[in-house]
This record gives C-alpha cells, structure tokens and sequence, in this order.
C-alpha cells in the first residue's frame, strides 16, 4: 500500500476531475485520491464512483450532504486518512491551479528532506501566478505580508492550499478546534502547525488559474481571513491548542 494520499474537495467539479485524478495516476510516485464532495449538482461523485471502478482501491470518495466549506472538507478527508494509516496527506485543489506534476517535489521535500509540512509557494521566488488579474495578484500577495506581520508566521504562502502534512502533524493539532471554514482555514492549519515548532519548507509552484468551471471565491471568505487572522493571534496567546 502506498504511504501518500491527495485529498481534492470538490464542488461541481465534473470537467476537471476525470483528468486530475488520471494525471496524478500516471506521476512515477504512487499516490491515491481521496475526493470530498459536498452534493455537487453536476455529478462530479458520480464521475468519481465510475473511475473507482477500475481505480484498484485508489480512489476514494467521501459525499456530503451539503456544502459546508474547504474547511470542514480538508478536516473530514484528514481524519479519514488518519484512519486509513497514510503517512504523507496533500491537499490539492481540482482545477489544475495546482500542477499534479509538483506533487513530487512535495513529496520529495517531506520523505527525503524529512519536512514536516511543505507548501507549494506562489511567492517564495517572486510572484509566480498565471492568468490573475492583477487586483487578485495584490490581495493575495497583500494578504501574505499581513499574515505574516500578524502571527510572526515566516511563511512566504501561508494562504495556499496546496500541501503536504506528515500525519504526525494532523494527529498533535486538535483538528475539532480548528475555527475556520474558508480561505482562513489554510492560514490557520500552518499557524498551527508553526506554533508547535513542526519543520516548514516551502516549494516554488507556478499557481494557473481555473480554464474550466467556476472560482468558489467570495467576499466572505476574504472577510474571515482578514479579521479572522487577528483573533486567531489574540486567541494563541492564551490557548495552547
């Protein structure tokens, strides 16, 4: 059995999730897949459960009954692979913003370089986003540096989504206490994770936005990190977990 798994949530995700999931299986490392979907409209489980059929027990799927946000996604698929015994978990979004060829070098950075969580980085060299506008390119890049002037985190991405975790670092963080749902829940989980001292390494990516489909990108979700990221300071100050 393989020791590494990707979780990809998604929601109406039917024109990219055939292709990921068949472009991770041809990577020379040996990765399953776990997809959670929240009830997605447009048969993305049902797309799944057909490739499940020939996948030889590497394709897993966890369906929901409604669509309770990234968060609540990523903590259900991290528990299940917990459970499942996996030693390497990745998170990944569906839409091909993240190369599932860079899934290597993740993994190469955590079993070989022993990282206990590693970041594919959109800004650790430069500004490596394709096809943003560039009032996207400025809130994302703005919301690094306040990140990282709030919490004192030195991660040069503490927003991205695409990551590897050991499973000793998801088994020491209390995932019931985990507060956000949204764009903060990535902040949260590293801030988590950098506070109990685990190895952070980040990784060059080059970040393509979605071709197919539609951005899950809303003013709500800006809004919890921006004043989601003081309280979750305020709170570490007083709270261990």
């Amino acid at each position: 059995m393989t020791d590494a798994i990707v979780i990809i949530p998604t929601y109406n995700e039917k024109e990219n999730i055939k292709e990921i999931i068949e472009v991770v299986f041809s990577l020379p490392e040996d990765f399953h897949v776990l997809v959670v979907d929240d009830n997605s409209p447009d048969g993305t489980a049902q797309i799944v459960k057909t490739l499940q059929k020939n996948s030889q027990n590497k394709v897993h799927l966890i369906q929901r009954k409604e669509k309770n946000g990234l968060g609540t996604a990523y903590i259900e698929g991290f528990k299940w692979c917990l459970a499942k015994h996996y030693k390497f978990i990745f998170e990944m979004d569906a839409d091909f913003s993240h190369n599932p060829i860079d899934l290597i070098k993740l993994y190469e950075a955590a079993a070989q370089d022993n990282a206990d969580v590693v970041i594919g980085s959109r800004y650790i060299k430069g500004v490596n986003v394709v096809n943003w506008p560039l009032m996207r390119i400025l809130l994302s890049y703005g919301a690094s540096l306040y990140v990282k002037l709030i919490t004192g985190m030195r991660v040069q991405d503490p927003t991205a989504g695409f990551v590897c975790y050991r499973r000793e670092v998801l088994e020491e963080i209390n995932l019931d206490k985990i507060k956000f749902i949204g764009y903060a829940f990535q902040i949260e989980m590293k801030f988590k994770a950098y506070k109990k001292g685990f190895k952070i390494i980040e990784i060059p990516i080059i970040f393509t936005d979605r071709i197919r489909g539609k951005s899950k990108m809303s003013g709500g979700i800006i809004s919890e990190a921006i004043f989601g990221v003081i309280s979750m300071k305020w709170n570490s100050l007083f709270k261990k977990d």
